[in-house]
């Protein structure tokens, strides 16, 4: 502890009188009288003494210290703080770039195999020169119905589910990603499960209902690729989308997922492609507005 010490001599006379003693009266002797006392007069004394005043100044240790620790930890250079920001940008355009791979190669093989097994499926059939019209017209029909459907369902699986007895899955969503992948990927390959097994079933049979089968697992394939690009791409920004951020009704979707994300009601939407309609039926058309401005403006800003 620094302890400063001060001292101020203070002269401060203090008078201490000591009562004088007069003589008492006697009585008239002779001069030389054997009798005659005599008696001394004590005359005032004043005695001085000197008083010290000290005053001790104190200073705290800690905010010493801590002083002293600022003063010789100075900020970091210019120059490490530019290398970790673009260490920083070099490891989000690799987590891009893998993802964009992935993103695209999954899409090429789907798109390819989902264009083969209707191409063959469909000339299997005709083989005999006859033409299935309602099995065509129930597969590509069922296609439509489940591509739809899958928005429904993707809706209270997210509200039901992923916000519920799943959020331990889901919560890497809505949470700063470290890396390309996320945990809640996961459910992008159990959505596909279903989808695999009813194009196959489809695919290797005939007859009209492992035609509706096929057609429903080419609907949640669908739904799947355009869900990837819309949520992945064009809303969190995994990979670039290109000429799909254009799109104006995309741009509405985009802006109402993010209101999903800041929970300024209660979550909604929880729809992907209809969550425009969602956040309009509880009253956040405005907020809704004010997103879509924001996201215009970063995007102009960006390119």
């Amino acid at each position: 502890m620094a302890v400063g010490l001060s001292a101020a001599i203070t002269l401060k006379p203090l008078l201490r009188f000591h009562q004088p003693h007069f003589p008492k009266p006697t009585p008239t002797t002779l001069p030389f009288s054997p009798l005659r006392t005599f008696h001394h007069t004590t005359a005032p004394r004043t005695q001085k003494m000197s008083t010290f005043t000290v005053c001790v100044l104190m200073q705290d240790p800690k905010q010493s210290a801590h002083m002293e620790i600022e003063a010789q930890e100075p900020s970091p250079p210019q120059e490490v703080v530019s290398a970790k920001l673009a260490d920083k940008l070099a490891r989000k355009r690799s987590e891009r770039f893998t993802y964009l791979v992935a993103a695209v190669m999954s899409s090429f093989g789907i798109t390819s195999m989902a264009v083969f097994a209707v191409y063959y499926r469909f000339s299997w059939q005709m083989e005999g020169g006859e033409v299935p019209w309602s099995e065509m017209f129930g597969t590509f029909a069922l296609s439509v119905g489940a591509a739809v459907g899958m928005e429904f369902w993707a809706r209270w699986a997210h509200r039901a589910l992923w916000h519920a007895s799943l959020w331990h899955m889901h919560e890497s969503h809505h949470r700063p990603r470290e890396g390309p992948f996320e945990l809640n990927d996961v459910f992008a390959i159990i959505n596909a499960v279903p989808a695999i097994a009813l194009l196959s079933y489809g695919f290797f049979h005939k007859g009209l209902v492992p035609g509706l089968c096929f057609g429903a697992g080419l609907g949640i394939t669908v739904f799947g690729m355009a869900y990837m690009f819309v949520h992945d791409g064009l809303v969190h920004k995994r990979f670039p989308v290109g000429p799909i951020a254009n799109v104006p009704y995309f741009r509405r979707v985009a802006a109402a997922h993010q209101l999903h994300h800041s929970d300024k009601f209660n979550g909604v939407p929880y729809g992907l492609f209809l969550g425009p309609k969602e956040v309009e039926e509880v009253g956040g058309l405005e907020e809704l507005e004010k997103e879509i401005s924001r996201r215009t403006r970063a995007y102009k800003n960006s390119s």
